[in-house]
């Protein structure tokens, strides 16, 4: 692979031999967007003013957007030279007001917004949040939109030196604003098979986008039996316990089991990782329908465990909690 050139309204890049655009415009100190350098946020959605991107660049991206030329940087390795358009925030981005702000647990926020437009999401999907000075982070909605079609809400994990969640949890106050992105992601409910039985497995905050898709379900008269897994290692890292139990309570077909990885034994709690404890539980999953939400390395275990276990590769949704570089931070 030869050098290719990048041009940038009046600027040409050089981009290097297994170097991607990303790389490219950070070493040469433009100003781009970026967080999980992954394909997954998406925050550093670029345009192509002149030749195709490659196909891999446009993994993830709505058919309309492709055919615009749109494509990720961070996963766009030049085949040809191009002459590129930096995306700008009336492209991608809404305005929202902060209308709610509590604590769920020490660690986790739970932050609702308003839109000044709704929002079309599904439950399960993620947006970026973007705040005063262009830094921006991936979060999951929380929310049924068949049940608050006008507001968003998110569980923001507080992170040691994380700039946006410490910022969320001391100074982003009720009334203030936020940029919110479209929604992004795959890992949302299907209504098509209300007999679909369905596995949803958490750890952490993961737990936000699951609690989205089980109200859908619910809501949409779910049959299957539906089971969820959320896991900690600690009773502290869990949260909403009581209204977990509560739904059990409400719906004969939703299973709820709290997990904890760690020596402690309390009564009502599994012992071990939540998704070694959902596959011991449920002994074949053939023709069921899988959800994966929280840290990377249980979402990559399960996915290997659900698909032995007789799940289709197709019936596995995966959406693996990534956290930027200190450098994005």
């Amino acid at each position: 692979m030869s050098l290719k050139t990048i041009k940038l309204n009046d600027r040409e890049i050089v981009c290097q031999e297994d170097e991607s655009i990303l790389d490219a415009l950070l070493r040469d100190n433009i100003d781009i967007p970026n967080n999980c350098r992954r394909g997954v946020c998406q925050s550093c959605m670029i345009r192509s003013l002149d030749n195709a991107p490659p196909a891999a660049s446009q993994n993830g991206l709505t058919d309309v957007l492709q055919h615009q030329n749109y494509f990720l940087a961070c996963l766009c390795y030049p085949e040809q030279d191009m002459t590129i358009s930096l995306n700008t925030p009336k492209d991608f981005f809404t305005e929202s007001t902060v209308i709610d702000k509590k604590l769920l647990n020490s660690d986790i926020l739970l932050l609702t917004l308003k839109c000044s437009t709704p929002l079309d999401y599904y439950a399960g999907q993620f947006v970026n949040l973007k705040r005063y000075d262009g830094l921006q982070r991936s979060y999951s909605i929380a929310n049924n939109h068949l049940l608050n079609p006008d507001s968003v809400t998110f569980h923001i994990r507080k992170l040691k030196d994380g700039l946006f969640s410490e910022w969320a949890y001391q100074e982003l106050a009720v009334g203030d604003t936020l940029d919110i992105s479209d929604p992004q992601g795959l890992c949302y409910y299907l209504p098509n098979q209300l007999d679909q039985n369905l596995m949803l497995i958490g750890t952490g905050s993961g737990l936000a986008p699951l609690l989205g898709i089980i109200s859908e379900a619910l809501h949409q008269g779910h049959r299957g039996d539906i089971h969820l897994f959320h896991g900690s290692r600690e009773i502290e890292g869990l949260y909403l316990i009581e209204e977990m139990q509560q739904l059990t309570q409400q719906y004969q077909n939703f299973n709820y089991t709290p997990c904890l990885s760690s020596d402690t034994l309390a009564n009502g709690f599994a012992k071990g990782r939540a998704h070694d404890v959902a596959m011991s539980t449920i002994p074949s999953l053939k023709d069921w329908r899988i959800y994966l939400c929280g840290h990377p390395d249980m979402v990559h275990q399960a996915k290997r465990q659900a698909f032995l276990k007789g799940a289709a590769i197709q019936n596995i949704y995966a959406d693996a909690f990534h956290v930027g570089t200190a450098s994005a931070k």
